[in-house]
């Protein structure tokens, strides 16, 4: 990662390496198997529609953040929500030594927080204006904060975008396929109509399972690394303020607050819950603890709790 003063997390980049990795092996399985199954005359189509997609993801994402979460960019003379926040963010980027991001505030009761872009240069940190009331002591607040930079200082954010490409990337060759297929776009598949050649039905069902294979794949171990990355992030905000305390209490009080949001509310932003301080909607206790995009609050608050000992804070 860039040089900053948040603390190396060795154990993270390794991990994200190794997910990385698992992702571009199903990557290749999955793109050998479009080029066996997909008919020639589609294959373009899906290369464009891929190619097109991903470049929009990875370059665009932190505009696509801001206009999915209808985000306002702010500067520190509009108004004392944005001067508050420019503040906090001025102080943690001196500690840091890293550059300082753009910041964006969403009109939002819900109080959350997410960073997104692709390197610290274009990063942009967002919050709600729910958490700025919710949080009215700044230490709280700057808890929260150096949680997103620390995001942004270990580059997991890019990880993230890329690594969840990849389940999107699925459902597309899936969606594609599938219309092709209902247009008759599989007759004479590579030009001959050879009596050899798969049936409409086959291809379809092959390339849709192997499509579900890899979204499946990906999906758990892109939730793997994101509970990881929430921990690691807690513990390198924490060490940088030096205030484990406080991103304890901050936890505390967000997840009870998020508990009186309106359903519909929170399900209209769930999408972007891997990318949130917590998880805007969180299963009940019936779900498998491997689909959840974050650790339990009790379990994060545990391992700060263990660092403040060891700070002796």
């Amino acid at each position: 990662m860039a040089s900053t003063r948040f603390a190396p997390d060795r154990k993270l980049t390794s991990r994200m390496v190794f997910v990385m990795f698992l992702l571009g092996l199903i990557y290749v399985a999955a793109i050998s198997a479009a080029i066996v199954f997909v008919p020639t005359k589609v294959l373009p189509f899906v290369v464009i529609v891929i190619g097109g997609f991903f470049f929009l993801q990875y370059f665009l994402s932190d505009k696509i953040a801001l206009f999915s979460m209808n985000a306002k960019l702010v500067g520190p003379d509009d108004g004392s929500d944005a001067r508050r926040v420019h503040a906090v963010l001025d102080r943690l980027c001196a500690l840091a030594d890293m550059p300082k991001p753009r910041v964006g505030i969403v009109a939002a009761d819900m109080p959350n927080a997410f960073a997104a872009g692709r390197s610290q240069k274009n990063t942009v940190v967002c919050v709600t204006t729910g958490l700025l009331h919710r949080l009215p002591d700044d230490r709280e607040l700057e808890a929260v904060l150096a949680h997103e930079l620390s995001h942004v200082a270990h580059r997991d954010v890019v990880v993230m975008t890329i690594a969840s490409f990849l389940g999107i990337l699925a459902g597309l060759i899936t969606r594609i396929t599938f219309e092709m297929g209902l247009w008759g776009g599989y007759s004479d598949r590579r030009g001959g109509g050879d009596d050899d050649s798969p049936s409409a039905g086959m291809i379809l069902f092959i390339v849709t399972i192997v499509s579900l294979v890899v979204y499946a794949l990906s999906f758990l171990l892109i939730r793997a690394l994101s509970r990881y990355r929430e921990l690691a992030a807690d513990r390198s905000g924490a060490l940088l303020t030096g205030n484990p305390s406080a991103m304890i209490n901050a936890l505390g009080r967000i997840t009870e607050d998020n508990a009186r949001i309106p359903m519909k509310d929170l399900r209209k932003v769930e999408a972007f819950n891997a990318f949130f301080f917590t998880p805007a909607l969180r299963g009940g206790a019936s779900v498998s603890s491997l689909f959840a995009t974050h650790p339990s609050t009790q379990v994060r608050q545990e391992k700060l709790a263990a660092l403040a000992v060891q700070l002796g804070s």
